[in-house]
This record gives structure tokens, C-alpha cells and sequence, in this order.
């Protein structure tokens, strides 16, 4: 089925951007949106369900170049114990 909507500026931009930053077409990411309900979300309760919350939203995993997550946090941790308070 082919549905033409018009969108404030301000709301295809972010649609664009948001398709960009999870590597998806605008429309793939449009169809992803509708059919999830983003309003309808509620917030995940246990462990198991923020996990797949996170990895359905493409937060877990998206950062591949980070290969030991605890030696990334670590190295984090030092750059800000030892960054100057302005």
C-alpha cells in the first residue's frame, strides 16, 4: 500500500536524521516507526526487557568499533578524573 503524508519540516528532518543514524531508508524507518507504536511503549521492567528494548532500538550493538566494553569504561573513567574542572 502506498500512503503519501506531509510532514512539518522540523519532523522529516528528524525522521532523516534518525533513518541516517540507524542506517535505514527514510521509508523503512517511517514503515518501523508506525508499526512499533513508539507512543504506545511502555517502559521495560526487568533486566531481560530493557535489553531487548535497547537492542530493538539499536542502542546495543551500535557501537562496533568498541570491542571490550569495561576497558572502554575504564579509559573513560581516567580522562575524567584527570580533566580540569573549568
Amino acid at each position: 500500500m502506498t500512503l503519501t503524508l506531509e510532514l512539518p519540516a522540523d519532523v522529516g528532518v528528524m525522521l532523516a536524521a534518525e533513518a541516517a543514524r540507524r542506517g535505514l531508508a527514510l521509508a523503512d524507518y517511517a514503515v518501523k516507526v508506525l508499526t512499533e507504536g513508539r507512543a504506545a511503549e511502555v517502559m521495560p521492567r526487568t533486566g531481560a526487557e530493557l535489553v531487548e528494548y535497547l537492542t530493538r532500538e539499536g542502542v546495543i550493538g551500535s557501537r562496533p568499533d568498541i570491542l571490550d566494553s569495561q576497558q572502554f569504561a575504564r579509559e573513560l573513567r581516567k580522562q575524567a578524573e584527570r580533566r580540569v574542572p573549568g
